[in-house]
């Protein structure tokens, strides 16, 4: 990977880690703000509805956010764009795709059909 590749996959990374740490504050204002306005059970019962949703999908932005500090941590390391798996270098295409992929496209498959077959699908 370039000098180049490399500060173009860290910006991208620092920029949604950013957008999603926003995200993540602007929730907790909603719902502390939902939560102090009184409404009738119809109300209610769609707040929470909207309230959960809302919740899962912080869930999942936080575990992004947790995978993009460790690519960065990685990058520090020297260890960024390794596959953990084979060891070889993933390459740049998978990595402006998935910036936070530990694996390359043939060990993601491989373990993907392992689950699979694991699962029964």
């Amino acid at each position: 990977m370039t000098m180049e590749e490399h500060l173009f996959l860290k910006q991208l990374m620092v920029d949604q880690l950013e957008e999603l740490q926003r995200k993540a504050d602007g929730t907790v204002s909603d719902l502390l703000l939902l939560s102090i306005h009184s409404a009738d059970e119809l109300d209610t019962s769609a707040m929470d509805a909207d309230r959960s949703f809302t919740l899962r999908i912080r869930d999942r932005e936080s575990k992004l956010i947790n995978k993009i500090k460790a690519a960065l941590r990685r990058m520090e390391e020297g260890d960024y764009g390794e596959c953990e798996m084979c060891g070889e270098d993933i390459g740049i295409a998978r990595l402006r795709a998935r910036p936070v992929t530990t694996f390359c496209i043939h060990c993601k498959t491989k373990l993907e059909n392992q689950e699979k077959i694991v699962s029964g699908f």
